[in-house]
């Protein structure tokens, strides 16, 4: 009896897992009209997709990293939120570039960043073949992914992210504006920051040696200081950074809000008042569907469009 159990209990895990495995696959976005473009050498991870909207061009881009821990995800399989998303930006004009990039699994830090900044600089360089507008490149991420775009996007000319395998190093790496949602900015700060706001203890885990910032660094977060600054986007607010919409939800306990206010405050403080615009979705968690509705698509491209018209056009 017990067996039967066992094995109807294991059929009905398979029967659920296909189920989800379908709903992710038919909420995928569209087709791409570029897919899978090797952006870089070094590893089967450098590729990209491009969608666009529909029309001659040249179209303003905006270049996405998913979220997933520094260690998991795809530039596809980001469920319906994604779909959504690209189908708002490409009815506002704006083309997106979804990449793949290497994880913390394969390489650490700082080759992640190293990835987006390839992507940057293949987009620039190829923008004619692919009706893309070089003078209007943005970066957008969404947690571990928003941490590798304010990198990529805030470090304009810094050395330690140009990657000699990338398939276009001599093409400029500086980007319009980036768009940072529920990313960390702050390694060391996070679980302090959870503390105050009275996250579980379960959730006070970032600073552990096997979390996914010390996994990501390879090594401990609290024993690699140097590290840990030069991928805080923290360290690279200066008078040069780019327009930043950094959104977070009020109840993360994941990444604590606190890591976008206290970039925007640093950036402000740098760049002047209004440089970073930080909004905070109240009752919102980690990677909340609230990110995804239509309203919210509309802010990040009326921000887009605000920033993208700030640039010279070619």
């Amino acid at each position: 009896m017990g067996r039967r159990l066992l094995r109807w209990g294991l059929i009905m895990l398979a029967v659920v897992a296909l189920v989800v495995g379908l709903r992710v696959y038919v909420e995928q976005a569209r087709k791409p009209d570029y897919a899978n473009l090797a952006y870089g050498r070094a590893s089967p991870w450098q590729r990209l997709d491009i969608y666009l909207p529909q029309g001659a061009g040249p179209f303003p881009a905006l270049i996405f990293a998913h979220g997933g821990a520094f260690a998991f995800g795809d530039k596809r399989l980001s469920g319906r939120g994604f779909r959504d998303d690209v189908n708002a930006l490409n009815a506002a004009g704006i083309a997106l570039v979804s990449i793949d990039y290497r994880m913390s699994g394969e390489a650490h830090f700082p080759a992640a960043v190293r990835d987006m900044k390839s992507a940057v600089r293949f987009v620039r360089a190829n923008a004619p073949r692919y009706r893309i507008d070089p003078a209007r490149i943005a970066l957008w991420g969404q947690s571990a992914g928003a941490n590798i775009a304010l990198d990529a996007g805030m470090s304009h000319g810094v050395g330690l992210f140009d990657d000699p395998a990338a398939r276009a190093p001599g093409a400029d790496d500086r980007v319009s504006a980036v768009v940072s949602m529920y990313g960390p900015t702050d390694f060391l700060a996070m679980d302090p920051q959870l503390r105050a706001a009275g996250c579980k203890a379960s959730a006070q885990t970032h600073s552990a040696a096997d979390s996914p910032e010390s996994r990501y660094l390879g090594g401990r977060i609290t024993a690699v200081a140097l590290l840990v600054a030069q991928a805080n986007p923290l360290t690279y607010a200066n008078r040069a950074t780019p327009p930043l919409l950094l959104q977070h939800g009020s109840a993360d306990c994941v990444v604590p809000p606190l890591q976008s206010r206290i970039l925007a405050d640093r950036v402000n403080a740098v760049a002047g008042p209004g440089r970073a615009i930080l909004q905070l979705r109240t009752g919102a968690v980690h990677a909340d569907s609230a990110f995804d509705t239509p309203a919210n698509m509309a802010v990040v491209i009326d921000f887009l469009r605000r920033a993208f018209a700030a640039q010279p056009v070619d």
